[in-house]
C-alpha cells in the first residue's frame, strides 16, 4: 500500500514539472497559385487571409536612399513608394490594382536595395533603369486640382500593404512589371536573365482597356536601311525591297524574338531600341513603299502588366490573386 501511494505520488511531481509539447509554428505566407487563363464569367474572389511575419521573410530598411536628378534623397520606404505608385500606375486605376502596385514596387526595390549600382543610393528615379518616382511637387503639378483625392488613392494602397513583399525562397523578388502585354507576358529570359517566377503567363487587356494598346511606325527605305545598317554593316540590302524582310521568328508570348533582314539575324529586342517600337509584339510588312511596324502593347512585357491588372481588379480579382497570377509560384509575405 504504501509502495502504491509512493508511486502515485512520483507520478503527480513528473508530470508538473516535464515540460509540454511546444506548440507547431503557422506560417503566414501565402502560396501563390500557378499561373492559369481567366475564366470567362468571373466569380467574386474568396476572402483571403492577410500576410502575417513569416519566420524567413527578410526585414524591410525603414529608409532608402535615391538617386534623382543627381542628387542622392533619403525617403522613408513607406514615402518613397507613394512617389512610385504616383509616378507609375494611374490614380484613377481599381483599388486592387494600385495595391498589387506597390507591392510589386516595393519588392522590386528590397531586391535591389542591396545591389549597390548606384553607389551610395540603392535606387534611381529612371524607369529605364529602376522605377520611375514622382516628388510632392511633381505630384501637384501632375494632378493639379485632383492632388489630394489621387494623393490619398495612392497613399492608401501603400498603408494597406504596409511591410508586405514578395518572396521567392526567402529572398525579395525581382518584380518587374510593364504597361501592357498582347494576350500574354514575355519570359525573363528573352529580355534578362531567367527568373522562375518571370515566366509567360496570359494577360486580358485588349485594346478597349488600353489607350494606344495597336501603333504604328513607317520606315523610308532608306532609313529602313540605314538603321539597320548602323548595328549590321554586314547585312545586304542590294536586292528589291520586297526580299529585304526574311523570316520571323516569334516565342511563346508571340513577341518577335528574331527577324532575318538583310540576310541578317536581328533580335526583337534590338528592332525595338533601333526604330523605338512601343513593345516586341509587331508584325513587319512592306506597303505602299513603306516599311511599316505594327506594335502592340507596350514595354518590355515580363512581369505585372498594369492594364492586366487594372482589368483582373475590375473582374473581381483582389491585389493577391493579381500578383500570384503574374509572378509564378511567388509568396505574399509581411516583413516581420
Amino acid at each position: 500500500m504504501k509502495k502504491t501511494i509512493l508511486l502515485s505520488l512520483l507520478a503527480i511531481l513528473l508530470s508538473l514539472f516535464l515540460p509540454l509539447p511546444a506548440p507547431r509554428a503557422v506560417s503566414g505566407a501565402i502560396p501563390s497559385a500557378a499561373a492559369a487563363p481567366l475564366p470567362a464569367v468571373p466569380c467574386a474572389p474568396a476572402p483571403q487571409p492577410s500576410p502575417s511575419p513569416a519566420a524567413s521573410s527578410p526585414s524591410l530598411p525603414e529608409t532608402i536612399r535615391l538617386l534623382s536628378g543627381g542628387e542622392t534623397l533619403e525617403l522613408p520606404l513607406e514615402d518613397y513608394l507613394c512617389g512610385v505608385v504616383a509616378a507609375e500606375m494611374p490614380a484613377s486605376f481599381p483599388e486592387e490594382a494600385l495595391k498589387a502596385q506597390a507591392v510589386a514596387a516595393r519588392s522590386f526595390t528590397c531586391s535591389g536595395a542591396s545591389a549597390h549600382k548606384h553607389g551610395e543610393a540603392a535606387v534611381c528615379a529612371d524607369p529605364g533603369c529602376c522605377q520611375a518616382w514622382l516628388s510632392e511637387e511633381a505630384q501637384r503639378k501632375r494632378w493639379g486640382d485632383d492632388y489630394e483625392t489621387n494623393a490619398q488613392r495612392v497613399r492608401a494602397a501603400v498603408e494597406a500593404t504596409a511591410g508586405q513583399i514578395l518572396c521567392y525562397g526567402s529572398a525579395p523578388v525581382f518584380a518587374a512589371f510593364h504597361s501592357s502585354s498582347a494576350g500574354a507576358t514575355e519570359d525573363c529570359g528573352a529580355v534578362w536573365n531567367p527568373r522562375p517566377y518571370l515566366v509567360s503567363v496570359s494577360s486580358p487587356e485588349t485594346a478597349e482597356d488600353v489607350p494606344n494598346f495597336v501603333s504604328t511606325v513607317s520606315c523610308w527605305p532608306t532609313d529602313f536601311r540605314d538603321t539597320l545598317l548602323s548595328l549590321r554593316p554586314e547585312a545586304d540590302f542590294s536586292g528589291p525591297l520586297g526580299g529585304w524582310i526574311g523570316e520571323i521568328r516569334r516565342d511563346a508570348s508571340g513577341r518577335v524574338a528574331e527577324a532575318l533582314l538583310g540576310g541578317v539575324s536581328f533580335s526583337g529586342t534590338e528592332l525595338r531600341r533601333l526604330f523605338s517600337l512601343r513593345s516586341t509584339a509587331f508584325e513587319l510588312t512592306l506597303s505602299d513603299g513603306l516599311f511599316v511596324f505594327t506594335v502592340t502593347g507596350f514595354g518590355h512585357g515580363v512581369g505585372m502588366s498594369q492594364y492586366g491588372a487594372k482589368v483582373m481588379a475590375e473582374q473581381g480579382a483582389d491585389y493577391t490573386e493579381i500578383l500570384a497570377h503574374y509572378y509564378t509560384g511567388t509568396e505574399l509575405v509581411r516583413s516581420a
